[in-house]
Order: C-alpha cells, then structure tokens, then sequence
C-alpha cells in the first residue's frame, strides 16, 4: 500500500501546498542568479584563475587593487594610442584597460601555467623564468636556456689590428717589422697555454729565460709554473717577479737546484730569515746575488750570509730594502766580501756615511752603482771616489744631490777605464764642470752614458742661471765630441738647457755616430720635427728614441725599424717610411 494511501485529506493539501511553495522559491531564486550574473559577467571572468575558497575581504582587496591599477593604465599614453587606433578587442575603456592589464600580468606564485617552449602544464614558483616570447618556462627548460646562455658566443667582431701589442712592443724598444721570429712565437704560445703543461722537458737556457721573462711580466709565475723553472743541471735562475711565490717556494728552489752559481729575485718580499738558513746549510756555490724587496731578512741574517758566503761573491745588487740592512751591516759585507768586483745598492734607507766609508775599502772592485736615500756628506763622497775610480769600468751614480764639480774633476783625473757613466737626478754640477770632464778626458769613448735630470730646478727662472747648471749646450758637444763614435746608449732626458742650436751642431749633416742604439731626448722642448729627422740621419743604428713631452714632435718620418715612444702623437699609428705599420 502507498505512504499517500494512510494520510488524511487534510495532510495530503498540506503536503501539496508546501511542495508548490517550495517551486515557487526556487524559481524567485534562480531568476536572481540569472540578472547577477548577467551583470557580473566581467567579474566571473575576473576570478577565473582564483582560488575558490577566496574570502569575501581578499575579494574585496583584489577588487580594490584592480579599480586602482586599472585607473592607472587609463592613464598611460599607450591606452590613450589603443583607444585612439581602436586595436583592442572592444570600444569599452574598461575592456581596453583590462585586455592591456592582461598582457603585462603574470600568473601568480603555485598557479598552473603552459611553458612557452615546450607546452607542458607546470606550477608557477617564485623562481620561474622568463621565455623570449614573455612567458614562463618550467624547469627543465629554464635549466636549458641557461646552459646555451654560459655557451661562449661566436666572436663578431672584425680582425683586429693588434694595436695594443704594438705599443707594448714599443715601450719594450721592440719595432721589428713584419712577423716575429718562429722562436719568439713559439716562446709566447708555451707562456699562453702555460697552465696545460707540465714540464719543459731539454729546453735551452736562453728560451727558458725568455719563458721566465715573459710570465713575470704578465705576473702569472706562481708555486705551479714555478716547478717547471727547477732543474737540477741549471746553475742559473733568474725570477724577475717573484710576489707570488711563499716562503717555501724560495726553500724548494734551493733544494731541487744544488749547482746555483746566479742567483736574481725581484720583489722577494716572503724571503725570510729561515730561507736564508736554509741556503746557508745547503753549502752552495753562490758567486752573484741579487735580492729585490728582501725586507724580511733581519740585519743579524744578512750579515750571517756574508760571513758564510762572502768571500766567494763576485756580484752583490741589493735593491728596496727599508727595514734592515744598516751600516753596520754595510761593514760587515765590506769586510767579509773580499772578492767582491760589482756591487750595486739602490734605495737601502738606513745606509749613511759609515756605508759609504767602508766601501772605499773593497779593493776588488770594478762596477759600483749607489742611489742613497740618506743624504750624504760630499767630502766622504769624494774620499770614496778617489780610492775607488782608478779600478772602475762602470760608475753609476743616482740621487746624490750634494756632489759638486770637484766629483767630475776626480773622474775625469782618475778613471781610464770607464765604458759606462751614470750621474742622474744633480743640481749642482755646472755645465763648465761636464766641459772639463769630457774636454782631453784620456778615458776611451764611453759606450753608456745617463745624465738624465741634472738641471736646475728654479721654477721661478726655467731659462736657468747665467752659468748654467746641469748637463747644456756645451756640455752636450762636449760630450758627443769625447764619446760620439762609440756611444751607444744615450739618456739626456730633462736636461732642458740644451739649445736648439746645440742639437743642430751635434747632428749636422755629415756626422755620424755608428754605435748609437737608443736616445731619450724627453722634455727637450726644442726637439721638433726636423731635430728629430737629423738624429735619423746621423744614427744609422738607432733601434729606440725616447721622446716624451717634446710638444713641437708632431709629424716626424720614422725609419723602419726605429721605435718612436712618445711625441704629441704618439696615439696615432707608427709610420714608417710614410706607410702604416
């Protein structure tokens, strides 16, 4: 029997009464629905890729941020063009501004979005990186891009001119032309690719030298390539920049070569006491040192090592050293090293009188080279010369600035061997003084000659005094008259009282001087085109000339084979014999 067969009538109109009640509200509500979402259809289309369980005030929020942003893209001139051309999809501002909102919006952190290369679905992260189109990529293929992005790109650009290793060249004094020698090219190609080697195996000494010169220019000589120098049959080693080795190299260079008779270290400043030590206990054969930068090496060290080893060294160059290395220690090198032939010691700060006393006392001595720091007393400087010259063939002198006339008056008494002079950085030493020097000199020729910055040095009169101080006119032909035909190496720069006149009497037209290799005329004012042109003409031989702040040297016809360094316009390209090199 059916449930509706036990009510009563008067259950059964109830029934039936509630049930169309209950129609009818539904069809009031879905007609409600129906009008809203006619016009909220922009809304809909809004919240389509966002979450659903989004809460009425974060509704609320985003509408708000999007009323905002929408606001300021109505704003900006390319709605303003859009509207104007009428390229978007609808005429509607609203639609316009939202279709431009679209285009630059990206899809929030942990939504679903399509790679642009590849198409998969993948979940945005805060991580996700761009495709070249603009959109997002997933993570496989971002990791992609980025390996072809660390690929190297193929070099577009043209052949290149090799400019900048010509200057290099130049300021070396090289301007050979043409192609370098197959040795010197293959020497470069070993220095490039030095990392990817691992011996030198039988190569020459002079090749391994030049190997070593090279990558002490380019400061790559470390404790690795530094193995490849160490050879037990060499008796040499020459480190012309050695800021890069420890301590423990300088030890290990002693170690693996036992026949060292030359010894040359530039910028050693990790040698220290105990690598000293360690030499003296090897007992090795040492007869020329040279040390550069030493400062870690105490006074008691040095002059343990000449105790040890001085009276078998023949050269001594000492160089920069300010912390050590005081008269007393002077002394004791002077005492000990009874053989000694060359001694050079150049910027040692705590040198003084006593230091130069107790050099007069080397009676072996055959090349002397000073540059004193402390200024020195001219009457112990004499002294010194007077014992020391009649032996010498080279005289370097540096910085002395209380040496007078009377020093060039011993020299030109005294020394009859010399072949090299150097006398820079004086001024007090007339012009009359340098006449006298090389006037009946009865020295032969000198082959080296360094006069550089022997001027005076009132700026208030740059014509100089009456009597003129430092190397001038009559100096210079005096000079040249004495020492011309065998010269080969000149430096004269900064002596600005050398006339114009004075450079055209000494390279006139039928002298020559054979010999002449390299020339530094800088800050010579006078020197111009033509001085220039007659210097080539009288020097057949010369390979560099140095002419820095010569401002009149514009437009100079430079021979082959002669490096020009500096003039006006020494940015231009070299010209040699008119031609472009």
């Amino acid at each position: 029997m059916s449930v509706t067969a036990n009510k009563s009538p008067i259950d059964l109109q109830s029934f039936l009464f509630d049930l169309r009640q209950f129609e009818r509200q539904t069809a009031v509500e879905r007609q409600e629905t129906d009008h809203v979402n006619v016009h909220d259809d922009d809304d809909d289309d809004d919240d389509e890729y966002h979450n659903v369980d989004e809460s009425a005030a974060d509704k609320k929020k985003r509408k708000r941020k999007e009323a905002v942003a929408l606001a300021k893209i109505k704003k900006s001139k390319e709605f303003a063009r859009r509207k104007a051309q009428g390229t978007g999809e609808s005429d509607n501002d609203d639609d316009i501004a939202r279709e431009m909102m679209c285009e630059n919006s990206q899809p929030f952190a942990f939504q679903l979005e399509n790679c642009e290369i590849c198409g998969k679905r993948f979940t945005v992260t805060p991580y996700s990186k761009a495709g070249p189109r603009g959109g997002l990529l997933c993570a496989k293929c971002s990791k992609e891009l980025a390996d072809d992005e660390k690929k190297p790109r193929a070099n577009r650009r043209g052949p290149r001119s090799g400019r900048r290793q010509k200057q290099s060249n130049l300021l070396d004094g090289f301007a050979q032309p043409g192609a370098p020698s197959l040795a010197e090219m293959c020497t470069k190609k070993v220095a490039d690719n030095i990392n990817d080697i691992e011996e030198f195996g039988d190569l020459p000494p002079q090749l391994l030298h030049r190997l070593g010169q090279i990558l002490c220019k380019r400061r790559v000589l470390t404790s690795r390539t530094l193995n490849l120098f160490l050879r037990s049959d060499l008796n040499f080693i020459d480190i012309y920049d050695a800021a890069k080795l420890e301590t423990q190299d300088f030890e290990k260079i002693f170690a693996f070569m036992p026949n060292l008779y030359h010894v040359n270290f530039r910028f050693a400043s990790q040698m220290k006491d105990k690598v000293v030590d360690y030499l003296l206990d090897r007992d090795l054969k040492i007869k020329r040192l040279q040390l550069d930068a030493a400062n870690l090496i105490s006074d008691a060290c040095w002059q343990q090592l000449f105790r040890k080893l001085g009276p078998q060294l023949e050269s001594l160059k000492l160089s920069n050293l300010d912390s050590s290395f005081d008269d007393e220690t002077v002394e004791v090198m002077c005492r000990e090293c009874t053989a000694l032939q060359r001694l050079k010691l150049k910027q040692c700060w705590k040198m003084g009188n006593r230091s130069l006393r107790a050099i007069s006392e080397l009676v072996s001595l055959q090349h002397l080279s000073l540059n004193f720091v402390q200024e020195v007393d001219n009457e112990i400087l004499l002294n010194t010369l007077s014992k020391t010259s009649p032996r010498l063939r080279t005289l370097s002198l540096e910085g002395i600035s209380t040496a007078d006339d009377r020093l060039l008056d011993i020299i030109h008494v005294n020394c009859r061997a010399l072949t090299k002079f150097r006398f820079s950085d004086n001024a007090v030493c007339s012009d009359r003084g340098f006449v006298a020097l090389f006037t009946h000199w009865s020295n032969p020729p000198l082959e080296f000659v360094d006069l550089s910055s022997t001027r005076d040095v009132d700026n208030s009169n740059p014509d100089g005094p009456a009597d003129a101080i430092g190397l001038a006119s009559q100096g210079f032909m005096a000079l040249m008259n004495h020492s011309g035909p065998g010269l080969q190496k000149l430096n004269i720069a900064s002596c600005r009282h050398v006339s114009r006149s004075a450079f055209e009497e000494v390279f006139a037209a039928g002298k020559t001087y054979p010999n002449l290799e390299e020339l530094d005329v800088s800050f010579h004012t006078v020197v111009d085109d033509y001085v220039v042109g007659l210097i080539f003409q009288c020097c057949p031989k010369l390979q560099k000339l140095v002419a820095f702040a010569c401002f009149n040297l514009r437009d100079a016809q430079v021979p082959a084979g002669v490096a020009l360094i500096g003039g006006l316009r020494a940015q231009d390209p070299i010209v040699l014999q008119g031609h472009h090199y």
